[in-house]
């Protein structure tokens, strides 16, 4: 939906239609109902029920689902209902989409939001509106396509004779309430009208009939004559027309008219009824709704300059697709849900005892989930991990399937606590063996290589092979986790993102990621892409054959940083000074030699200069050395001219990075 058409003031759109060809989903945000804080516990009940909302609605031969979640002032309350003619997977499917854009498609968080979607309509509030039977929380929606054809009024009695045929057979002939009708065209002008009207399965026939019909009756209320389709969305009933070629719903339609139901006689009057059953004068009514409509319209345009404004600032940047996840990317979730209890028992309570580490996003605790052994990220209340990168991980780990790449066991929202779980690795992080004089003793050259190799794989899965391009973003020695074989797998995927097909760079104006591995185009322009990851595998080839950690330094001043010393001694063909001392001499120069200059690929100044992680593979499984393009020195570190300056003036340098977890 455009930006004018999307207003949360809840007057607009009972009176404007919002143009049906519009970007879904479309909302309806009650302002007045007031905002929830990101991370609070009627966030997390909103979540929560939205996941019960979607698995119990596609689980159900009615596709209806409705519920509450939490207490007091925490409490939401939710219905969700697909529209009758779906699958369970489609259904399924609208609920995903509902969970990724309940917090984000207002604008700000409220607390009263309806989101219409082609497949299902979605409700959720801190107000109980399941108490009652009225079909609140309406959303008009209208198709944009005019008529060309010159019998308007024709069409128009037409639509009007389909959907009150159609509401009539949901309500006498079948027993989900749901129906859906085709008309042809009441002229060679208008191609076949389709339609669909549904209730809600927990309201009675009679109920049904009243709530269609109310519908029907302010009809063509706000909605121009000659608009080609129109629909109105509410929590207890919805009626729909289309025009055109294909129908919106699947299969055949129940109801079929011919052209000569569609009888002469005048178009219908824009004349509503009154909760009593009697119509208002036509000169009421404008008395009423003129003056409305003025405050509507300066509102809108108002808005839209606001917007217009708004979207300008953020043209020069590509857009990520807005869609960040396909629909499939939370079906595996569905199933992954756990209880905080049993995550509870799992770790002891969080015992102590149970820690595997601590960073600033949480804690890890080791757990025995039926019988098998677990990681369990607990984020802290004050993380700075909100619950967009929550999602994210969430939909990003569910989805990705490769043997390099930690596996999602499942994660938890209950009672505030923020819980993912993950397959328990046992020899924890690469950073915790490689930088320890002692443990590093474990990591002989060809475990060293077979790890390089391991982190390569799943890079270029994540680049090339997952169904949508995956820029990690945060790849350091930390975030590579080691099994009992000490196999790697890349994990924590909260700062992630997605490319569409054809992008090749994102721009950001919030760097995030650790010192020492993030690219020069990151650290100073916000600009990030494959290659920022191809990066950062460079500074992780170079700790790994040194034994060293980067000290993260950007600065000219400091002489000692990794990529200096390492170029120094390649460069002279010293070998023996690059090399982990711990290594002993045990290992192939040749093959060392290789990585090194393998890595100095990956830190080029220019993006376009660094491998691509295929043909990186393709190095790292050659024997010959002499084939690899020429390297040049890095320059981002190392001398005043090239380098970044203690004095730098990019606010994106001296205000926003963020350090490791």
């Amino acid at each position: 939906m455009n930006g004018c058409a999307r207003t949360p003031a809840v007057l607009l759109l009972l009176v404007v239609a919002v143009p049906l060809a519009a970007a879904q989903p479309w909302p309806l945000c009650d302002s007045s109902s007031g905002n929830y804080s990101a991370g609070s516990t009627y966030e997390t009940n909103l979540l929560n029920l939205i996941v019960t909302l979607r698995e119990n609605a596609s689980s159900s031969p009615s596709l209806f689902a409705s519920g509450t979640r939490g207490s007091a002032k925490d409490t939401v309350y939710g219905l969700m209902i697909c529209r009758g003619d779906v699958s369970a997977s489609d259904c399924a499917d609208c609920g995903t989409l509902a969970l990724q854009n309940a917090g984000t498609v207002c604008g700000r968080l409220i607390r009263d939001v309806a989101l219409c979607n082609n497949q299902c309509y979605v409700r959720m509030s801190d107000v109980n509106f399941l108490a009652s039977t009225n079909n609140s929380g309406k959303i008009p929606l209208r198709s944009g396509a005019n008529i060309t054809s010159s019998d308007v009024a024709g069409y128009n009695r037409a639509v009007n004779t389909l959907l009150n045929a159609t509401l009539q057979y949901a309500v006498d002939n079948s027993t989900r309430l749901f129906a859906t009708g085709r008309l042809v065209g009441p002229d060679p002008g208008f191609s076949p009208i389709f339609s669909a009207a549904q209730c809600s399965p927990d309201i009675s026939p009679a109920q049904c009939r009243s709530c269609l019909q109310d519908l029907l009756d302010r009809w063509w209320t706000g909605l121009p004559r000659n608009d080609g389709g129109a629909r109105i969305a509410g929590t207890r009933c919805s009626l729909r027309s289309e025009l055109g070629h294909v129908p919106f719903y699947t299969g055949t339609a129940m109801l079929q008219l011919p052209a000569t139901a569609a009888a002469p006689g005048p178009a219908p009057t824009v004349e509503p009824r009154t909760p009593e059953g009697k119509k208002t004068s036509g000169s009421r009514l404008l008395g009423i709704i003129l003056p409305i409509v003025a405050v509507v319209v300066i509102a809108a345009i108002s808005l839209c300059a606001w917007r217009t404004i708004h979207r300008k600032r953020r043209s020069q940047r590509p857009a990520l697709s807005t869609q960040s996840h396909t629909i499939d990317d939370l079906e595996s979730v569905k199933s992954s849900l756990l209880s905080l209890s049993s995550l509870q028992e799992a770790t002891d309570n969080f015992d102590e005892s149970n820690k595997l580490g601590e960073g600033g996003f949480g804690t890890v605790y080791k757990g025995v989930l039926s019988g098998l052994e677990v990681a369990v990220k607990r984020l802290s209340k004050g993380s700075n991990q909100g619950m967009e990168e929550l999602k994210n991980e969430l939909v990003l780990v569910a989805k990705l399937h490769h043997k390099n790449l930690v596996r999602l066991v499942g994660f938890s929202l209950e009672a505030g606590e923020r819980l993912l779980v993950y397959e328990y690795m046992s020899n924890k992080s690469l950073d915790t063996i490689l930088f320890d004089p002692e443990e590093k003793q474990r990591l002989e050259w060809a475990t060293r290589y077979r790890i390089i190799e391991g982190v390569a794989r799943g890079l270029q899965y994540l680049h090339e092979d997952s169904q949508k391009k995956i820029v990690h973003r945060d790849l350091k020695a930390s975030n590579v986790l080691l099994d009992a074989e000490l196999s790697p797998k890349i994990g924590d995927f909260g700062l992630a993102r997605l490319f569409a097909q054809d992008q090749t760079r994102e721009v950001t104006g919030r760097i995030v990621g650790t010192f020492g591995y993030m690219s020069p185009e990151y650290v100073m322009r916000g600009q990030y892409s494959i290659k920022s990851d191809v990066y950062s595998f460079g500074i992780l080839v170079l700790e790994i054959v040194t034994g060293r950690r980067n000290n993260g330094s950007y600065l000219p001043e400091e002489n000692e940083d990794l990529i200096s010393i390492v170029w120094n001694h390649w460069a002279e063909g010293a070998i023996a000074e690059m090399v982990d001392s711990s290594l002993e001499r045990n290992y192939p120069g040749a093959e060392v030699l290789k990585c090194v200059h393998i890595g100095f690929l990956c830190l080029q100044q220019n993006p376009a200069d660094r491998p691509t992680m295929s043909e990186i593979m393709v190095m790292l499984n050659s024997d010959a050395t002499t084939s690899l393009p020429a390297a040049a020195r890095p320059t981002f570190f190392l001398n005043g001219s090239s380098g970044l300056s203690k004095n730098a003036t990019s606010p994106l340098y001296t205000n926003t990075l963020t350090s490791g977890r």
